[in-house]
Protein backbone atom coordinates (compact mmCIF):
# COMPACT_ATOMS: atom_id res chain seq x y z
CA UNK A 1 0.00 0.00 0.00
CA UNK A 2 2.82 2.43 0.89
CA UNK A 3 4.42 1.85 -2.52
CA UNK A 4 1.52 3.68 -4.16
CA UNK A 5 2.72 6.90 -2.55
CA UNK A 6 6.33 6.55 -3.70
CA UNK A 7 7.58 9.70 -5.44
CA UNK A 8 10.11 9.27 -8.26
CA UNK A 9 11.82 11.50 -10.76
CA UNK A 10 10.46 11.94 -14.29
CA UNK A 11 10.02 10.57 -16.87
CA UNK A 12 7.24 8.41 -15.48
CA UNK A 13 6.24 6.91 -18.83
CA UNK A 14 8.93 4.70 -20.27
CA UNK A 15 9.18 2.99 -23.64
CA UNK A 16 11.23 0.17 -25.05
CA UNK A 17 13.21 2.43 -27.39
CA UNK A 18 16.86 3.10 -26.62
CA UNK A 19 19.77 4.80 -28.34
CA UNK A 20 21.07 1.41 -29.44
CA UNK A 21 17.75 0.26 -30.91
CA UNK A 22 17.29 3.58 -32.71
CA UNK A 23 20.79 3.44 -34.18
CA UNK A 24 20.22 -0.15 -35.22
CA UNK A 25 17.13 0.95 -37.14
CA UNK A 26 19.18 3.63 -38.90
CA UNK A 27 21.84 1.07 -39.82
CA UNK A 28 19.17 -1.23 -41.28
CA UNK A 29 17.73 1.70 -43.24
CA UNK A 30 21.16 2.52 -44.67
CA UNK A 31 21.87 -1.01 -45.89
CA UNK A 32 19.91 -0.77 -49.19
CA UNK A 33 21.90 2.31 -50.24
CA UNK A 34 25.15 0.60 -49.24
CA UNK A 35 24.25 -2.42 -51.37
CA UNK A 36 23.47 -0.03 -54.23
CA UNK A 37 26.83 1.68 -53.83
CA UNK A 38 28.67 -1.65 -53.98
CA UNK A 39 26.62 -2.70 -57.03
CA UNK A 40 27.42 0.46 -58.97
CA UNK A 41 30.99 1.14 -57.85
CA UNK A 42 32.39 -2.22 -56.81
CA UNK A 43 33.83 -3.72 -53.65
CA UNK A 44 35.88 -0.59 -52.98
CA UNK A 45 32.66 1.17 -51.92
CA UNK A 46 32.26 -1.38 -49.11
CA UNK A 47 35.93 -1.01 -48.19
CA UNK A 48 35.60 2.77 -47.84
CA UNK A 49 32.55 2.26 -45.62
CA UNK A 50 34.42 -0.21 -43.42
CA UNK A 51 37.34 2.22 -43.09
CA UNK A 52 35.14 5.11 -41.97
CA UNK A 53 33.15 2.92 -39.57
CA UNK A 54 36.31 1.41 -38.08
CA UNK A 55 37.96 4.82 -37.66
CA UNK A 56 34.85 6.21 -35.96
CA UNK A 57 34.42 3.28 -33.57
CA UNK A 58 38.15 3.09 -32.77
CA UNK A 59 38.35 6.85 -32.16
CA UNK A 60 35.44 6.75 -29.72
CA UNK A 61 36.90 3.72 -27.95
CA UNK A 62 40.32 5.38 -27.55
CA UNK A 63 38.77 8.64 -26.35
CA UNK A 64 36.72 6.85 -23.71
CA UNK A 65 39.81 4.96 -22.54
CA UNK A 66 41.99 8.06 -22.47
CA UNK A 67 39.46 10.13 -20.53
CA UNK A 68 38.40 7.36 -18.17
CA UNK A 69 34.79 7.50 -19.29
CA UNK A 70 32.38 4.63 -19.70
CA UNK A 71 32.76 2.90 -23.06
CA UNK A 72 30.04 4.16 -25.40
CA UNK A 73 30.70 2.30 -28.64
CA UNK A 74 27.91 -0.13 -27.78
CA UNK A 75 25.26 2.49 -28.54
CA UNK A 76 26.17 2.12 -32.27
CA UNK A 77 26.13 5.88 -32.88
CA UNK A 78 29.74 5.77 -34.07
CA UNK A 79 28.81 3.06 -36.58
CA UNK A 80 26.00 5.24 -37.94
CA UNK A 81 28.35 8.24 -38.22
CA UNK A 82 30.89 6.13 -40.10
CA UNK A 83 28.31 4.80 -42.53
CA UNK A 84 26.85 8.24 -43.20
CA UNK A 85 30.30 9.71 -43.74
CA UNK A 86 31.19 7.03 -46.28
CA UNK A 87 27.95 7.74 -48.15
CA UNK A 88 29.11 11.33 -48.71
CA UNK A 89 32.50 10.33 -50.15
CA UNK A 90 33.54 9.44 -53.70
CA UNK A 91 34.49 5.80 -54.09
CA UNK A 92 37.98 6.81 -55.27
CA UNK A 93 38.94 8.61 -52.06
CA UNK A 94 42.19 7.33 -50.55
CA UNK A 95 41.65 5.19 -47.50
CA UNK A 96 43.74 7.39 -45.23
CA UNK A 97 41.57 10.41 -46.04
CA UNK A 98 38.45 8.42 -45.21
CA UNK A 99 40.04 7.41 -41.89
CA UNK A 100 40.98 11.02 -41.09
CA UNK A 101 37.38 12.00 -41.75
CA UNK A 102 36.12 9.41 -39.28
CA UNK A 103 38.57 10.56 -36.60
CA UNK A 104 37.57 14.20 -37.13
CA UNK A 105 33.85 13.36 -36.94
CA UNK A 106 34.15 11.58 -33.61
CA UNK A 107 36.97 13.36 -31.77
CA UNK A 108 36.57 16.96 -32.91
CA UNK A 109 32.85 17.23 -33.65
CA UNK A 110 31.40 14.78 -31.14
CA UNK A 111 33.69 14.01 -28.19
CA UNK A 112 35.24 17.48 -27.81
CA UNK A 113 31.74 18.74 -27.01
CA UNK A 114 30.83 16.02 -24.54
CA UNK A 115 29.82 13.03 -26.65
CA UNK A 116 26.49 11.89 -28.02
CA UNK A 117 23.79 14.48 -27.50
CA UNK A 118 26.21 17.38 -27.00
CA UNK A 119 27.49 17.99 -30.54
CA UNK A 120 25.92 21.05 -32.15
CA UNK A 121 26.41 19.99 -35.79
CA UNK A 122 26.05 16.68 -37.61
CA UNK A 123 29.41 14.85 -37.22
CA UNK A 124 29.32 13.11 -40.62
CA UNK A 125 28.53 16.31 -42.53
CA UNK A 126 31.08 18.33 -40.55
CA UNK A 127 33.70 15.71 -41.41
CA UNK A 128 32.73 15.89 -45.08
CA UNK A 129 33.10 19.66 -44.99
CA UNK A 130 36.53 19.27 -43.39
CA UNK A 131 37.64 16.78 -46.03
CA UNK A 132 36.30 18.97 -48.83
CA UNK A 133 38.32 21.92 -47.55
CA UNK A 134 41.43 19.81 -46.99
CA UNK A 135 41.47 17.66 -50.14
CA UNK A 136 39.12 19.30 -52.68
CA UNK A 137 40.42 17.39 -55.70
CA UNK A 138 40.07 13.96 -54.10
CA UNK A 139 36.62 14.88 -52.79
CA UNK A 140 35.37 15.96 -56.21
CA UNK A 141 36.76 13.11 -58.33
CA UNK A 142 33.87 10.90 -59.32
CA UNK A 143 33.62 7.88 -61.58
CA UNK A 144 30.88 6.65 -63.85
CA UNK A 145 28.57 3.97 -62.42
CA UNK A 146 29.32 0.33 -63.09
CA UNK A 147 33.04 1.13 -63.00
CA UNK A 148 33.44 -1.71 -60.47
CA UNK A 149 36.62 -0.50 -58.76
CA UNK A 150 38.62 -3.08 -56.84
CA UNK A 151 40.13 -2.70 -53.39
CA UNK A 152 43.36 -1.20 -54.68
CA UNK A 153 41.98 1.24 -57.22
CA UNK A 154 42.95 4.89 -56.86
CA UNK A 155 42.20 8.24 -58.41
CA UNK A 156 44.84 7.57 -61.04
CA UNK A 157 43.13 4.34 -62.12
CA UNK A 158 39.65 5.80 -62.41
CA UNK A 159 38.11 7.64 -65.31
CA UNK A 160 36.54 10.86 -64.03
CA UNK A 161 32.87 11.39 -64.69
CA UNK A 162 30.63 14.44 -64.25
CA UNK A 163 27.81 14.22 -61.74
CA UNK A 164 24.21 15.19 -62.61
CA UNK A 165 24.67 18.51 -60.79
CA UNK A 166 27.52 19.48 -63.11
CA UNK A 167 24.85 19.91 -65.77
CA UNK A 168 22.89 22.25 -63.50
CA UNK A 169 26.00 24.37 -62.98
CA UNK A 170 26.58 24.50 -66.74
CA UNK A 171 29.98 22.80 -66.60
CA UNK A 172 31.32 22.19 -70.09
CA UNK A 173 30.72 18.67 -71.36
CA UNK A 174 28.23 17.76 -68.63
CA UNK A 175 25.01 16.17 -69.79
CA UNK A 176 21.68 15.79 -68.05
CA UNK A 177 20.87 12.37 -66.65
CA UNK A 178 17.52 10.72 -67.25
CA UNK A 179 14.96 10.42 -64.47
CA UNK A 180 15.34 6.65 -64.61
CA UNK A 181 19.11 6.79 -64.11
CA UNK A 182 18.72 9.24 -61.26
CA UNK A 183 16.04 7.16 -59.57
CA UNK A 184 17.84 3.83 -59.78
CA UNK A 185 21.38 5.19 -59.30
CA UNK A 186 23.02 4.79 -62.69
CA UNK A 187 24.87 8.12 -62.34
CA UNK A 188 28.17 9.39 -61.02
CA UNK A 189 28.36 10.69 -57.49
CA UNK A 190 29.18 9.77 -53.92
CA UNK A 191 28.86 6.20 -52.68
CA UNK A 192 25.52 6.45 -50.91
CA UNK A 193 23.73 9.29 -52.65
CA UNK A 194 23.26 8.04 -56.20
CA UNK A 195 20.20 5.80 -55.88
CA UNK A 196 17.02 7.62 -54.93
CA UNK A 197 15.15 4.31 -54.83
CA UNK A 198 17.34 2.71 -52.16
CA UNK A 199 17.39 5.88 -50.07
CA UNK A 200 13.61 6.24 -50.20
CA UNK A 201 13.21 2.62 -49.11
CA UNK A 202 15.44 3.29 -46.11
CA UNK A 203 13.73 6.60 -45.33
CA UNK A 204 10.25 5.10 -45.41
CA UNK A 205 11.46 2.34 -43.10
CA UNK A 206 12.53 4.96 -40.55
CA UNK A 207 9.20 6.77 -40.82
CA UNK A 208 7.20 3.56 -40.43
CA UNK A 209 9.30 2.63 -37.41
CA UNK A 210 8.63 6.10 -35.94
CA UNK A 211 12.36 6.75 -35.78
CA UNK A 212 11.95 10.01 -37.69
CA UNK A 213 9.06 12.33 -38.47
CA UNK A 214 8.21 12.99 -42.14
CA UNK A 215 8.16 16.76 -41.54
CA UNK A 216 11.87 17.43 -42.07
CA UNK A 217 12.57 15.12 -45.03
CA UNK A 218 9.46 16.03 -47.01
CA UNK A 219 9.77 19.77 -46.32
CA UNK A 220 13.46 19.81 -47.19
CA UNK A 221 13.16 17.73 -50.36
CA UNK A 222 10.15 19.63 -51.70
CA UNK A 223 11.78 23.00 -50.91
CA UNK A 224 14.90 22.12 -52.89
CA UNK A 225 12.75 21.01 -55.82
CA UNK A 226 10.61 24.15 -55.73
CA UNK A 227 13.64 26.43 -55.49
CA UNK A 228 15.19 24.74 -58.51
CA UNK A 229 11.92 25.00 -60.43
CA UNK A 230 11.54 28.71 -59.63
CA UNK A 231 15.08 29.97 -60.20
CA UNK A 232 17.02 27.54 -62.42
CA UNK A 233 17.26 28.81 -66.01
CA UNK A 234 14.98 31.76 -65.47
CA UNK A 235 11.81 32.17 -63.43
CA UNK A 236 9.75 28.95 -63.24
CA UNK A 237 11.83 27.23 -65.92
CA UNK A 238 13.68 24.74 -63.74
CA UNK A 239 13.19 21.00 -63.42
CA UNK A 240 11.55 20.24 -60.08
CA UNK A 241 12.16 16.49 -60.17
CA UNK A 242 15.72 16.72 -61.45
CA UNK A 243 16.77 18.88 -58.50
CA UNK A 244 15.24 16.42 -56.05
CA UNK A 245 16.75 13.28 -57.56
CA UNK A 246 20.25 14.61 -58.22
CA UNK A 247 22.98 15.03 -55.65
CA UNK A 248 22.58 14.33 -51.96
CA UNK A 249 19.12 15.81 -51.36
CA UNK A 250 17.32 12.57 -50.53
CA UNK A 251 20.22 11.21 -48.47
CA UNK A 252 20.36 14.45 -46.49
CA UNK A 253 16.60 14.76 -46.15
CA UNK A 254 16.05 11.35 -44.59
CA UNK A 255 19.34 10.67 -42.82
CA UNK A 256 21.30 13.88 -42.17
CA UNK A 257 18.81 16.67 -41.51
CA UNK A 258 16.77 14.43 -39.17
CA UNK A 259 19.58 13.93 -36.66
CA UNK A 260 17.93 14.15 -33.22
CA UNK A 261 20.69 16.18 -31.61
CA UNK A 262 21.06 18.90 -34.24
CA UNK A 263 17.46 19.41 -35.38
CA UNK A 264 14.58 21.26 -33.64
CA UNK A 265 12.36 19.53 -31.12
CA UNK A 266 8.97 20.86 -32.28
CA UNK A 267 6.99 20.25 -35.47
CA UNK A 268 6.85 23.96 -36.30
CA UNK A 269 10.55 24.34 -35.59
CA UNK A 270 11.32 21.32 -37.76
CA UNK A 271 9.40 22.87 -40.65
CA UNK A 272 11.30 26.16 -40.36
CA UNK A 273 14.61 24.30 -40.07
CA UNK A 274 13.96 22.15 -43.15
CA UNK A 275 12.64 25.10 -45.14
CA UNK A 276 15.77 27.11 -44.38
CA UNK A 277 18.05 24.18 -45.27
CA UNK A 278 16.22 23.68 -48.57
CA UNK A 279 16.50 27.35 -49.53
CA UNK A 280 20.21 27.52 -48.65
CA UNK A 281 20.84 24.34 -50.63
CA UNK A 282 19.17 25.90 -53.67
CA UNK A 283 21.06 29.17 -53.30
CA UNK A 284 24.43 27.42 -53.17
CA UNK A 285 23.54 25.12 -56.06
CA UNK A 286 22.38 27.83 -58.42
CA UNK A 287 24.31 30.91 -57.33
CA UNK A 288 27.29 29.64 -55.33
CA UNK A 289 30.64 28.22 -56.30
CA UNK A 290 29.84 24.57 -55.51
CA UNK A 291 27.55 22.38 -57.61
CA UNK A 292 26.09 20.93 -54.40
CA UNK A 293 24.92 22.84 -51.34
CA UNK A 294 23.57 20.12 -49.07
CA UNK A 295 26.51 19.90 -46.67
CA UNK A 296 26.83 23.56 -45.80
CA UNK A 297 23.08 24.19 -45.84
CA UNK A 298 22.41 21.61 -43.13
CA UNK A 299 25.47 22.61 -41.09
CA UNK A 300 24.26 26.22 -41.10
CA UNK A 301 20.78 25.20 -39.98
CA UNK A 302 22.30 22.95 -37.29
CA UNK A 303 23.87 26.07 -35.83
CA UNK A 304 20.57 27.94 -36.09
CA UNK A 305 18.62 25.15 -34.37
CA UNK A 306 19.04 26.50 -30.79
CA UNK A 307 17.62 29.84 -31.92
CA UNK A 308 14.66 28.09 -33.56
CA UNK A 309 14.04 26.08 -30.39
CA UNK A 310 14.23 29.22 -28.29
CA UNK A 311 11.58 31.15 -30.23
CA UNK A 312 9.39 28.30 -31.48
CA UNK A 313 8.19 26.61 -28.33
CA UNK A 314 4.69 25.67 -27.20
CA UNK A 315 3.45 27.69 -24.25
CA UNK A 316 3.62 25.73 -21.03
CA UNK A 317 0.12 24.66 -19.96
CA UNK A 318 -1.33 26.92 -17.29
CA UNK A 319 0.99 29.88 -17.81
CA UNK A 320 0.00 33.36 -18.83
CA UNK A 321 0.61 35.10 -22.11
CA UNK A 322 4.23 35.70 -22.99
CA UNK A 323 5.59 32.92 -20.79
CA UNK A 324 7.17 30.10 -22.81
Amino acid sequence: MNNKLTVSFSPHVRGEDSVTSTMLDVIIALLPALVGGVYYFGIRALAVCLVTVASCVFSEFIWDKATGKENTIGDLSAVVTGMLLSFTLPVTIPYYMAAVGGIFAIIVVKMFFGGLGQNFVNPALAARGFLLASWPVAMTTFVAPMTKLNLFSSNADAVSSATPLAYVKGIEGAQAASYGDLFFGNVGGCIGEVSALFLIIGGLYLILRNVISPVIPFTYIVTVGLFGYLFDGGFMNGDFLYHILSGGVILAGFFMATDYVTSPTTTKGSFIYALGAGIITGVIRLFGGYPEGVTYAILIMNIVTPIIDKYVRPRVFGTGRGVA
